[in-house]
């Protein structure tokens, strides 16, 4: 079964969709493309803004779609580019076992869901394929023309820097009135007090650094009372650590990510000095967290099986709370070939997914060589990043114990180290002897992502 590209182009709402599947009718832009063993269901899965690809599929039946983008339009791009591949045979379309997420779709459609043309969309004839095709053509500018945007952007850059400046001063004049005022007023007051100077940094377009300071009091009030104020030392210790590394180097991008704003996704992925790494993953876990500024994150952590390169990565995306619980395209515990562009760092951890085999069926991999010397692991990303709130580490063989409080610790098998566990790692993580553990170190708990042991594999929830 299969459909041509007239069908296409009368299933656009409008030329500006069209303009934009026929952009994505490209291989590199898609991943995990297949087809049902009868040919007339489509899939695949293709790299959007997001740190996770969308999941796209279509019924060639009747022309039933689905997108787990958030586009208003129906069909979106990313539906009429899967379409278009099909149409031209640009890749293949393998008969495979119809992923889970298809069925799923499949069963909830309805007799009437077919996609039909909008009843407000443009008549056919105002839509053009070849239009679509045609490349946009380059426009000389003007020299004066550009002289003057490089101008504008070169002033512009230059009162961002100085309101960042003012705004890093308020801050270490805040930090300082803590101290003064004392910590344990500080502490019962954190919500408001952090979020009056958060609101201080988000008009200094410091809009990262506002937003870690206001997630500061739920990281305070998760930990035990004892251990809070030490906590909040430390964190008010590295805001300082921060803000003076930004006047040293305010051009620097990986401290100005941690302050102003992160690099978009286009200028990562063009980048030619970007760190790629091809390699096999494991999915650890994936973390979904609502913020105090009405998004939410998603946060999936996985796992380099191959000796080289970066040993963990993290895809962060971030969508409106008012959007609802977004699906994920990642399953705890599975692994996959797939090429992922790292954001510029002295210790890479944030990534892109660029490209994603589809998963297969694998003899059981050792983990990578866990952090034997821990006192290096703990401190060797301080050393190049002082101000950083988490770090993963692979954690040797060891136990999770309880003490006499019913608190939780990761124990190594030799006796060498012992570091506390958040929550009450209950399950079949307590008491079992835990080969390899993967974990988030935050400075005063271990949050556990998955361990492997003698006898296969455990998540966090298990």
């Amino acid at each position: 079964m299969a459909i041509d590209l007239k069908a296409v182009e009368q299933l656009a709402t409008d030329q500006s969709s069209l303009k934009a599947a026929a952009g994505l009718a490209k291989p590199a832009k898609w991943s995990g493309v297949g087809a049902s063993q009868d040919g007339a269901l489509i899939w695949g899965e293709c790299a959007g803004s997001g740190a996770n690809p969308y999941r796209v599929m279509a019924d060639l039946r009747d022309l039933g779609n689905k997108c787990t983008c958030p586009s208003r339009k129906f069909p979106c791009k990313h539906v009429l580019g899967l379409l278009w591949l099909n149409a031209e045979a640009i890749v293949p379309f393998v008969p495979a076992e119809t992923p889970a997420w298809v069925s799923d779709w499949l069963g909830r459609r309805r007799g009437t869901s077919a996609a039909k043309p909008a009843s407000n969309a443009p008549p056919a004839g105002d839509k053009d394929l070849r239009a679509a095709r045609a490349p946009e053509p380059e426009v000389a500018e003007d020299p004066k023309d550009i002289a003057r945007r490089e101008a504008q952007a070169a002033r512009r850059s230059e009162e961002t820097e100085r309101a960042i400046l003012d705004a890093l001063d308020a801050l270490e004049q805040w930090i300082g009135d803590q101290l003064r005022l004392g910590l344990s007023g500080f502490i019962d007051d954190a919500t408001a007090r952090c979020r009056r100077i958060a609101a201080r940094l988000v008009d200094g377009k410091a809009a990262v650094l506002a937003g870690r300071i206001d997630e500061l009091p739920s990281r305070l009030l998760a930990l035990a009372a004892g251990d809070r104020p030490r906590a909040a030392v430390v964190e008010l210790g590295k805001l300082v650590l921060l803000a003076r590394a930004f006047r040293a180097a305010p051009r620097d991008a990986e401290i100005r990510r941690a302050v102003a704003a992160s690099e978009t996704r286009e200028t990562v992925l063009s980048d030619p000095q970007a760190l790629r790494v091809d390699a096999r993953w494991e999915v650890l876990a994936e973390q979904v967290q609502t913020r105090r500024d009405g998004l939410v994150s998603q946060t999936t952590w996985l796992l380099n099986l191959a000796p080289n390169g970066p040993r963990f990565a993290m895809l962060l995306d971030f969508f409106p709370a008012s959007a609802g619980r977004r699906g994920s395209v990642f399953t705890p515990g599975d692994r996959f070939q797939a090429e992922l562009v790292f954001y510029p760092s002295q210790q890479p951890l944030r990534a892109l997914l660029v490209r994603r085999d589809a998963s297969e069926e694998t003899p059981a991999l050792e983990w990578p060589a866990a952090d034997t010397a821990l006192g290096d692991a703990l401190t060797r990303p301080l050393l190049a990043e002082p101000w950083v709130i988490e770090m993963p580490l692979l954690l040797p063989q060891g136990r999770i114990a309880r003490d006499e409080t019913g608190g939780a610790w990761w124990r190594a098998a030799d006796g060498t180290a012992t570091l506390p566990v958040a929550g009450n790692a209950e399950g079949l993580l307590a008491g079992t002897e835990l080969m390899r553990t993967a974990a988030i170190w935050s400075g005063n708990r271990l949050t556990i992502l998955a361990a492997q042991t003698s006898w296969g594999r455990i998540g966090s929830d298990e």
